[in-house]
């Protein structure tokens, strides 16, 4: 377990993102950095610092607090802070399914 996704990206061979106690993406490492599918995910990768300061790259601010572990929202766990949350997400929780092989998410939009 780590919250450092650079280090994470050279030590692992399969990741399991994290939202809340609940699994939101799980995927070998090439295929979860190149193509994130979650939006959490997508907002964590965007945070990691680049080497160059010549690259950049498109910012996913996750606005809202962090609700509380021992009462967390109903439906998707994400939905509060998600950019992309539907009516659905807020009373119905997503199921861990493969989109790809080997690539699992938990969103009812993707």
């Amino acid at each position: 377990m780590s919250h450092n996704l650079a280090v994470v990206e050279h030590i692992s061979h399969r990741v399991a993102v994290m939202y809340l106690g609940r699994i939101v993406e799980y995927a070998d490492k090439a295929s979860l950095f190149a193509n994130p599918l979650h939006p959490y995910t997508e907002a964590l990768l965007a945070a990691v610092p680049l080497p160059d300061p010549a690259l950049s790259r498109t910012k996913h601010r996750v606005t809202g607090d962090v609700p509380s572990p021992i009462n967390p929202p109903s439906g998707c766990h994400f939905h509060p802070r998600c950019p992309i949350a539907e009516a659905r997400c807020e009373v119905e929780r997503p199921a861990l399914r493969e989109v790809a092989p080997g690539h699992q998410v938990s969103c009812h939009l993707r």
